[in-house]
């Protein structure tokens, strides 16, 4: 697997581990919908949360957290659509990124909640 790949699935790893941490239950992980993925999929309460996780080894050219663009963000609103309609969810759906950066053997990982909203 490419190195990259490799960091990508360390940083879900690690956010999936800080999410439990939290509280949240975790319903999937890196689940496909066609063309369509999401990282984490977790329960916080009464939300059900869809979490793009972005890892970097550096943020020299932005925090990771800025790196998920708009076209991202459709898809991540379709994607959480073809779920909710799929497991017959009722629950307020909220949008996060979880970043995680790497500095040397150390790391951070920082959740951004409500990153985004669906358009209407």
């Amino acid at each position: 697997m490419a190195e990259h790949n490799e960091l990508g699935k360390k940083g879900e790893e690690l956010a999936e581990k800080y999410l439990r941490n939290s509280g949240y239950e975790i319903l999937e992980r890196n689940w496909h919908a066609g063309k369509y993925e999401i990282d984490i999929i977790a329960r916080d309460g009464d939300f059900l949360v869809i979490a793009e996780v972005k890892t970097r080894r550096t943020n020299n050219f932005g925090e990771p957290e800025e790196f998920v663009s708009r076209t991202k963000q459709r898809a991540l609103i379709k994607a959480a659509n073809i779920y909710i309609e799929k497991n017959d969810i009722d629950l307020e759906t909220r949008f996060d990124i979880i970043s995680v950066l790497f500095v040397g053997k150390a790391y951070t990982v920082k959740q951004i909640k409500d990153a985004f909203y669906p358009l209407v």
